[in-house]
Formats: C-alpha cells, sequence, structure tokens
C-alpha cells in the first residue's frame, strides 16, 4: 500500500478550506493547483446561440377545376338554352360533350344555332355569330350520329380546332387527362379494341401520367336506355388504365359500374327525353324525367361527379378517390 505522504497536509489544508467555503456560499468551486504544479488556466465555455425554428408555409392547395359535360343537347331549344344558363352557373373550367352536337343532321348551316349560340364563349378561333370566342379553347365535343350525318362530318371538322386528327384526340384539363373518342362504325381509324383507334387509347392510357383519365365516347357500352349497349365499345377500358367512362345516345342518365369503374350515360343536354328500359346488371342509377348537365371535379386525389337538373335536383353524386395519391 502506498503511504500517505503526511508532509502534503498542512499545505493541502488551505485549499480544502477554501473549497468547502466556496460550496457554502454557493460559489462553484475553483480549482487549486497543487504545489509544485503549473496554475491552471480556464477557458468559459461558449454559450450555444438560442435560435427560434422559422415555420415553412404550406403551399395553398389548388381549386379543383371544374369540368361540364352534356351530351345530346344540339337542337337550338329551350331545353338546350336552360341546360346551357345552368352549365354558364357552373363556371366550368372546359365543357365536354358526349356528342350530338348538331341535329338533325350535322350540316354547316345549322351547327352555330346549334352550339355556338350557347357555347360560343368557350370554343378557342370561334367564327360564328353570337359574340367572341375564348383566347383558348374549353370546349371539346366527341362526335355523335347525327354529327356523322354530313358527308365525311365536314361541318363539324371546319367549326371546332381540336386535336390531333380532330375525329379522336386527348387533352389535359388540369389533373385530368381526357381521351375522345369517335364510336360511329363507319370511323376510318375502326371502333374495336384492337383497330388503330383502339391501339391509340390503350397506349396513350399506358403512358399517361395524368391523375386521373377519363374517357369519353357518344355510344355507351353499356345502357338500360332506348338504343341500348353498343358492343362494339365495349374495350378493357379499366384493364388499360382508364378511370371513368362517359358516353351519351341515349337520352337519359344513368350511371353503372363495370370492371370497376363507373360508366355514365349522359344524353340530356337539351334533345327529346327518352324513357328507360328495365336497368341491366351494371346498372346504379337512374333519370329519365328532367334535362340537367354534369360536373366534374378533380384535384391530385378525388374526382367527384355530380348530375344536376336543370332545375337544381341532384340525381347523382359520387367521389372517386386516389389519383395522384394513390
Amino acid at each position: 500500500m502506498r503511504a500517505w505522504n503526511h508532509n502534503l497536509a498542512p499545505r493541502l489544508a488551505p485549499a480544502l478550506a477554501c473549497w468547502l467555503l466556496a460550496a457554502c456560499v454557493g460559489e462553484p468551486p475553483r480549482p487549486q493547483a497543487l504545489p509544485g504544479a503549473a496554475a491552471a488556466t480556464l477557458v468559459p465555455s461558449a454559450t450555444p446561440a438560442l435560435s427560434t425554428p422559422v415555420p415553412t408555409p404550406s403551399p395553398t392547395p389548388a381549386p379543383p377545376v371544374r369540368i361540364a359535360v352534356i351530351g345530346d343537347y344540339g337542337l337550338s331549344s329551350p331545353p338546350e338554352a336552360a341546360v346551357a344558363t345552368q352549365v354558364a352557373g357552373l363556371a366550368p373550367d372546359a365543357v365536354v360533350t358526349t356528342g350530338d352536337n348538331n341535329y338533325p343532321a350535322g350540316g354547316a348551316d345549322t351547327i352555330d344555332d346549334n352550339i355556338g349560340q350557347y357555347y360560343h364563349r368557350y370554343i378557342g378561333q370561334y367564327q360564328g355569330a353570337y359574340g367572341p370566342g375564348a383566347a383558348e379553347n374549353r370546349f371539346f365535343p366527341v362526335l355523335g350520329n347525327h354529327d356523322w350525318q354530313a358527308p365525311g362530318a365536314q361541318p363539324y371538322l371546319d367549326y371546332f380546332a381540336l386535336p390531333g386528327n380532330e375525329r379522336y384526340y386527348q387533352v389535359d384539363v388540369g389533373p385530368v387527362r381526357v381521351f375522345a373518342l369517335d364510336s360511329m362504325p363507319g370511323e376510318p381509324d375502326g371502333t374495336t379494341a384492337d383497330s388503330v383507334q383502339g391501339a391509340w387509347l390503350r397506349e396513350g392510357l399506358a403512358s399517361s401520367g395524368a391523375c386521373w383519365n377519363v374517357v369519353v365516347m357518344h355510344h355507351p357500352p353499356y345502357s338500360s336506355g332506348l338504343h341500348g349497349s353498343s358492343e362494339w365499345m365495349q374495350w378493357p377500358f379499366a384493364a388499360w388504365g382508364a378511370d371513368m367512362v362517359l358516353a351519351g345516345h341515349d337520352h337519359s342518365y344513368e350511371r353503372l359500374a363495370h370492371d370497376g369503374i363507373p360508366y355514365v350515360v349522359n344524353g340530356l343536354g337539351g334533345g327529346a327525353l327518352y324513357d328507360l328500359g328495365p336497368p341491366i346488371a351494371e346498372s346504379q342509377v337512374q333519370h329519365d324525367g328532367q334535362y340537367g348537365a354534369m360536373l366534374l371535379e378533380a384535384d391530385a386525389h378525388t374526382l367527384r361527379f355530380q348530375f344536376v337538373t336543370v332545375d337544381g335536383a341532384v340525381v347523382d353524386d359520387q367521389t372517386l378517390r386516389g389519383g395522384c395519391g394513390g
């Protein structure tokens, strides 16, 4: 065992007493140098500066895009005028049609009265007689059987400035990509799933980066209405990536479910009303009593669609969830 050096005690006593005194009065002890040791220099520690984190404001989400959908409307009639007034009140960013834009026979002499009179404010490059058009086109029709009654549907093709070959095309409206098809059996690029038009849609849906893909045509793949289902248009839309299918031709409203996505028949834009028949298996909602329009509201995560009559009755109101959010 190492022996205690008694000679150090007298020299340590003052230091010990000083240390004890400092502890009693609440001051921190100061280290004392031992005899023969070099004096220590105390360097105060730097006190870290306190900072208040500045919160990053959350970006304000963009309002949903609004798309009005009308069908079988082009008749220059009081019902069409009522639906057009309803559409204007919806303040849509775009108007989409499900065909039969120009009764009775798609003629050049009737097209402006049937369309431009009511919807010129949405039509880009508008050359008609009813006022100014849109600086950028916001009116996206599809061809119907009455539009095709004019040779080559030429008045329709001359009247509108649409993308692609104008008979079928795609356009983006906010987070929604609209694929407009020509469902007439006389379409030069075909109307079957393995046709040129079918391949165009399949490839377009596969490569689409849009949050929502909506396919629009005139002839309904499935319908309980007067004309019934159009079997040649029963393409695998859901498997290809569509979120929703819209059609017209039957002058009624019907929502059906097929392959997990909604199919909607919307033909109540102004033409004579048709009675619905017994509902087919996929039918979920039916209405044939009053004219009206659809409103689609879409953001990155939800797609809400309603059908509302001209007198304000809500016939259908559904919301799809997912989009770019899952």
